[in-house]
């Protein structure tokens, strides 16, 4: 399992819960990548920031990638063809300055692979119940997306922008 918090600003929420998770479970390796948090898991291997390549082989050789609800982890799990789930960073936990990732999971929280968490303790049991079903119906990858925007788009914008 690999645990990301994303490259701009700590989730100890996130770190925590899954150090948790770790302690329970012994069994499985668990690595949390932690950013800048204060949060130091005392279970689970962690490093602080990774470099790109680094981080896109954890994305694409875990069983299940777990992180917070941000556009760029939901993109590589989907490039990388692994479930994720995701756990929403609350503005009033001074996770973030929005809730913006309370509207991705609302939109994204439907896709197939791609689960959410409501809170910490629903994050550490989804982790349990999917790391059992992968490959159960409903538990494989995501939908793959296209890599670049339909043609017939581009050329509208781009028309679009011409006429400006």
């Amino acid at each position: 399992m690999f645990v990301s918090v994303g490259s701009m600003m700590p989730f100890d929420r996130l770190c925590r819960a899954m150090d948790e998770w770790a302690a329970a479970n012994p069994d499985v390796a668990v690595e949390i990548q932690i950013g800048k948090g204060s949060y130091e898991p005392r279970h689970a291997k962690w490093v602080r920031k990774l470099a790109l390549a680094d981080y896109q082989q954890r994305v694409a050789g875990c069983a299940l990638f777990v992180a917070h609800c941000g556009m760029g982890s939901i993109i590589s799990a989907i490039q990388a063809g692994k479930p994720i789930l995701m756990l929403p960073r609350l503005q009033a936990q001074g996770e973030h300055n929005t809730d913006h990732q309370l509207a991705t999971a609302r939109h994204v929280g439907v896709r197939p692979g791609l689960h959410l968490a409501a809170d910490a303790d629903d994050l550490k049991v989804r982790a349990s119940t999917l790391l059992a079903s992968i490959g159960s119906a409903g538990v494989g990858a995501p939908a793959p997306i296209a890599a670049h925007a339909d043609p017939a788009f581009t050329a509208r914008i781009r028309a679009f922008i011409e006429a400006v």
